[in-house]
């Protein structure tokens, strides 16, 4: 084939493809959309997914459904995503994990590269993180914890969703702010720590509020703070970890929604402007706020420079506490 013929080949496909973006759009989606879950059932990912899957299916008449596939920190449902086909029909909801943490955490490297193999969607919801303990630990704040852990060094075992998750970091911050000596024991989950942190086989758990909320209220665990820069509406008499001595301390975590890098930029635009009008929903801003978490406010592009954000701030944690996951 010729240089020009290739030339108007190229232009005919490339006109085609134009053309036929607005009807990909328009009937997506034409059968269910599978939104993956990398994370065990039970959990703040796992409650915001299925809020989403839930109004997303009755807003758009068709069946959106959240399918776990955990392990590895998150990165196996990642995985399936990013080699997922590019169609929209097969989504990512997820926690900051597989997206902006693990890329520093595990040295060897991952089976996929967040930023190169997403496309970002919408950051659904941020929900604030607590220290929790177990009641019969003798602590009733942050610097009665700190003193416990410098006068029992390697004693107190903290709990996290597993290697990576923000839960852990938070542990590892509040480990080298303090300089204390802590001992994390990565569970496969939130559910199962939290379970150990009421029975007592760990003694310190930072947990997203809306897993955590419920075991707050009822007294099983007792929180010590917010891990967060400001206090959560929920809980507005609980001080922050920097408003008890250690100034600069600031987690939160979030879900978000991506997909996988090469779907059609209209099924994309699409996603977002129905993830917009979720988060716009009366009863939607109403059950996360009841979960102890806000809204999300960046879509696409935006979303993608939260996500660089994010990458870099958890980089810098993670190199200064030596966490490594392999």
């Amino acid at each position: 084939m010729s240089p020009q013929a290739l030339r108007r080949f190229a232009i005919a496909l490339v006109s085609w493809l134009v053309l036929l973006a607005p009807a990909v759009a328009g009937n997506y989606p034409d059968r269910v959309v599978r939104i993956v879950n990398p994370f065990p059932p039970g959990g703040s990912v796992d409650v915001m997914a299925r809020l989403l899957a839930q109004k997303l299916s009755e807003n758009m008449g068709q069946q959106f459904i959240v399918e776990t596939r955990a392990g590895a920190g998150g990165n196996v449902g990642a995985e399936s995503v990013a080699k997922s086909e590019p169609d929209g029909y097969t989504l990512l909801f997820t926690a900051p994990g597989p997206l902006v943490v693990n890329q520093t955490l595990y040295t060897k490297g991952l089976p996929f590269d967040p930023p190169r193999d997403f496309a970002p969607i919408a950051l659904f919801a941020i929900s604030p993180i607590v220290l929790m303990v177990n009641p019969q630990l003798p602590v009733t704040n942050v610097q009665e914890l700190i003193a416990y852990a410098k006068k029992h060094p390697g004693e107190i075992n903290f709990g996290s969703a597993g290697n990576g998750s923000t839960p852990h970091l938070c542990g590892e911050l509040l480990k080298t702010m303090a300089d204390i000596d802590i001992v994390h024991v990565p569970y496969r989950g939130t559910g199962p720590a939290m379970n150990d942190l009421i029975g007592g086989h760990i003694q310190m758990f930072f947990d997203l509020l809306p897993a955590s909320l419920q075991q707050i209220e009822s007294g099983k665990v007792r929180a010590l703070a917010n891990a967060g820069a400001q206090r959560p509406a929920v809980l507005a008499n609980l001080p922050t970890v920097a408003e008890q001595g250690l100034p600069g301390f600031d987690a939160n975590s979030w879900e978000g929604l991506v997909a996988p890098v090469g779907t059609p930029a209209a099924v994309q635009a699409k996603l977002i402007a129905e993830v917009r009008k979720v988060l716009q929903s009366p009863d939607i801003v109403a059950r996360i706020a009841a979960l102890g978490s806000q809204p999300g406010t960046a879509f696409g592009k935006d979303f993608g420079t939260f996500m660089q954000a994010e990458t870099a701030k958890w980089a810098a944690v993670i190199r200064k506490s030596g966490a490594r996951a392999d």
